[in-house]
């Protein structure tokens, strides 16, 4: 059990599998070293993440950050987190999540980071529980997902932890498409490889030129 980056062509697919995905030091660098491996790739790139059975990721991992003899609390986590997010908006290749199953909080906040979203249409839900588990909104947080979902939805998910399944996703427009559990991980690595080919340099700053005040304020703490 582990996160592996495996290539098909021009698709890069990193696959977690670590428990629920949860966000902390280890899976942090390793997720990161997988972002090192795809930006700086010597011609065309495009990266897809995936889990596998039950979950894509269900965020932070606050079991470890609540324990006292972990080296990092729910601050250190947090920002290292943010700091991905803010990377995955702004990376300089096309990104696409290929959402398994269960994609929520600071799990779910990532997917919004990448360019595209493919979710599984019959099992696994997409939420923001911050509001249940009294853990509120950073300002980049907040900025991210109001910049990638209409405002109607963005409520919706943050003021309400409404868990939305695949069908109801992609109707509120948060995801891009919910198909079955054996074509999401197909479809994301083909959107992805319709994408390879484009220019890193241009690519980079426009998504610059449209995210940089969101990864700002993400990059702020």
């Amino acid at each position: 059990m582990t996160f592996e980056l495996t290539q098909d062509d021009d698709v890069f697919v990193l696959t977690m599998d670590i428990d629920d995905n949860r966000f902390n030091p280890e899976s942090l660098a390793i997720i990161n070293d997988a972002l090192d491996t795809v930006e700086h790739h010597a011609g065309p790139a495009a990266l897809v993440t995936t889990g596998t059975g039950k979950y894509y990721s269900n965020g932070l991992d606050l079991e470890k950050a609540m324990n006292p003899d972990f080296a990092w609390g729910i601050a250190e986590i947090a920002k290292e987190t943010q700091q991905l997010l803010a990377r995955t908006l702004l990376f300089p290749r096309p990104t696409v999540a290929a959402i398994n199953g269960h994609c929520m909080a600071a799990g779910a906040m990532w997917s919004l980071a990448h360019d595209f979203r493919i979710m599984r249409a019959d099992r696994g839900f997409w939420g923001l529980p911050e509001v249940d588990i009294r853990i509120p909104f950073t300002p980049g947080m907040a900025a991210l997902i109001q910049s990638r979902l209409t405002k109607q939805a963005a409520h919706k998910a943050m003021t309400t932890a409404y868990r939305f399944g695949g069908a109801e996703a992609a109707q509120a427009r948060i995801v891009d498409n919910a198909v079955d559990e054996d074509s999401v991980l197909s479809e994301a690595v083909a959107h992805a490889r319709t994408l390879s080919g484009k220019d890193s340099t241009t690519l980079g700053q426009i998504k610059k030129v449209m995210y940089g005040g969101v990864a700002a304020a993400l990059l702020a703490g």
